[in-house]
């Protein structure tokens, strides 16, 4: 047998990480099985439906893999938390992409672009917590502008957001689908929405910002925006200030791109949500008049990409020690 048979032998002998997605009925699960199924150093295991809520089979199964990610409600999520945690050395890692550990201080943040050192910690860490889609695009923009002190901690933020329906859960997917929901409604306007604590936490923000999001009757896509007084900022900053903040936190990044200041979406004062669907990518804007000392940043991302299923996938992959894919 020749050198390049016995490495070609070997390679092929090489064990493939093992992962169990717990729940995958809804639009996150679904979309990371669609994910998984394109990763062909990854093997997917999977428990009989009749067994998902077996404890028994359910910790027989997690001893198996070396990564689990739950797509669960949030008190399902930990009780397969807590379920891991009685496997003690045995347990498996986890991902979780529900909200219930999002601000939990011995998990670590699944937003790998937040800090130059956070893709480290997510490779290292026992649990991930997947952030939420609004999050993503609201603590991209502003954890930069806090870091570089162009944007004070307690400044009082306002963040405004559409997504489509597909973000909403099951009622509003079907309420949408059916004709039955309107055009374009605000929600959330109870000032209690579930995404809250994290956009501040991460953002590293005293003061607890203001979040409007809204729902567009259209599948999936998201724009999250943050209109910013420029006069109000330390050192009055311009418009090329915060906009190179971003360019430095975010120079190299595979999947978050800060778009130039004179784009066509700049230029045109115009932008769609849906150009970014299927994809897990995230683009910043700048948009700002220094005539009249106001900015609006904008991201832009697929809500059940970079917002969900391809941040989990991107996630898995660092976690399990394997390349960018």
């Amino acid at each position: 047998m020749s050198l390049s048979e016995v490495n070609q032998k070997t390679a092929g002998a090489v064990r493939k990480p093992t992962v169990f997605v717990d729940g995958g009925s809804g639009t996150t699960g679904l979309g990371i099985a669609e994910r998984l199924k394109l990763q062909n150093d990854i093997a997917v295991k999977n428990i009989a439906d009749d067994k998902r809520k077996d404890p028994a089979a359910k910790r027989a199964l997690m001893g198996e893999v070396d990564l689990v990610i739950l797509c669960l409600p949030d008190d399902a999520a930990k009780e397969t938390v807590a379920l891991i945690d009685s496997m003690g050395a045995k347990g498996p890692r986890v991902l979780d992409a529900s909200t219930a550990h999002r601000v939990a201080p011995d998990w670590a943040y699944g937003f790998p672009e937040l800090t130059p050192d956070q893709a480290d910690k997510i490779r290292t860490a026992k649990k991930v917590s997947n952030p939420g889609c609004y999050p993503t695009g609201a603590v991209a923009l502003l954890r930069p502008l806090v870091d570089a002190g162009l944007l004070p901690a307690d400044y009082p933020v306002t963040i405004n957001a559409v997504s489509g329906y597909s973000g909403g859960g099951k009622s509003m997917i079907e309420s949408f689908e059916s004709g039955a929901a309107p055009s374009f409604e605000l929600y959330g306007l109870g000032f209690e929405h579930k995404h809250l604590p994290e956009t501040q936490l991460y953002s590293k923000l005293t003061r607890r910002p203001i979040f409007v999001p809204s729902v567009g009757n259209y599948r999936q896509g998201m724009l999250v925006s943050v209109p910013l007084h420029l006069d109000t900022l330390p050192g009055k900053p311009s418009a090329a200030d915060l906009h190179a903040a971003l360019e430095k936190r975010y120079a190299g990044s595979a999947y978050v791109s800060v778009m130039p200041l004179q784009s066509e979406a700049t230029k045109s004062g115009r932008l769609e949500p849906e150009a970014l669907n299927e994809t897990n990518r995230l683009e910043l804007y700048v948009f700002a008049s220094e005539k009249h000392r106001q900015a609006v940043l904008v991201a832009r991302l697929d809500n059940l990409g970079k917002g969900a299923s391809g941040a989990a996938v991107q996630n898995m992959r660092l976690m399990l020690g394997l390349p960018d894919k």
